[in-house]
């Protein structure tokens, strides 16, 4: 008689699953002089979700200048950091703030003609603006947009893997199972990305700094900035899932033999 114990394992790995798109699975912060422990107790902080970028500050409503942003607090003061170093904004994807027309992220330059001469509206009188936000910048807020539907597609990969019985099926169980490691391979790749575009806006004040890859595990150094990079409990999560759904393909293969 073949044993089932395999669904058991699968059913704990789905839900770890579920769970981690609910939580938070990386946190970034930023610590320096100006920022002391006292209204920032973890740094200028930012939390990393599968479906966007959130605040992560903690007692950051005793500024009042930041008190008055709802619901931006560190990330925006995180994004204004960026922007003094020539880096593009902060892709916040489903966090986006939903009273604006267009994403936070979208960049704006003014069209010009064939001498490098800016265009104006001849209507309005006003510059034509032309948006040249990167395109994967665009691809990376599609997918935090859209990640609801992914996760949906990951248990029911999750639960085809468990019911049916063919062989071939194991390699269903691999695709939800490798949830950590698909937001390991976007983190690295897009941080990356932001520190090798440092362009924006013709670059930052700190004309001296050159492409880099910021930190993805552990302290480095930016400017006069200490940032920290660390997993935070949805990761570990998310890895636990992992181990569960492994073992739920091995215990399956070996029920199948």
């Amino acid at each position: 008689m073949k044993s089932k114990t395999y669904i058991i394992f699968a059913i704990i790995g789905l839900i770890l699953v579920g769970t981690t798109y609910f939580v938070p699975i990386w946190g970034v912060a930023l610590q320096s002089i100006q920022y002391p422990k006292s209204m920032y107790p973890k740094g200028i902080r930012i939390n990393f979700k599968f479906d966007g970028v959130y605040n992560g500050c903690e007692g950051v409503k005793e500024r009042e200048e930041l008190a008055t942003n709802v619901g931006a607090d560190c990330l925006m003061e995180m994004n204004a950091i960026n922007h003094y170093i020539g880096m593009y904004p902060i892709v916040q994807g489903r966090n986006n703030p939903k009273d604006m027309d267009e994403p936070s992220f979208y960049v704006y330059d003014t069209e010009k003609d064939a001498e490098g001469n800016e265009v104006f509206d001849p209507e309005t009188g006003q510059k034509v603006k032309v948006n040249v936000t990167p395109t994967a910048l665009k691809f990376l807020n599609t997918v935090m947009i859209y990640s609801p539907y992914i996760f949906v597609f990951f248990i029911l990969v999750g639960l085809y893997f468990m019911f049916t019985p063919k062989k071939l099926n194991l390699v269903a169980g691999l695709i939800p199972a490798l949830v950590p490691f698909y937001f390991l391979f976007m983190y690295m790749y897009f941080l990356y990305w932001y520190g090798h575009n440092l362009g924006l806006h013709g670059g930052g004040a700190f004309a001296g700094i050159k492409p880099f890859m910021p930190t993805v595990f552990g302290e480095g150094k930016v400017a006069q900035f200490t940032t920290e990079s660390y997993p935070y409990y949805g990761f570990f999560i998310a890895l636990a899932a992992f181990v569960f759904m492994i073992l739920a393909i091995l215990l399956k293969r070996k029920s199948l033999r």
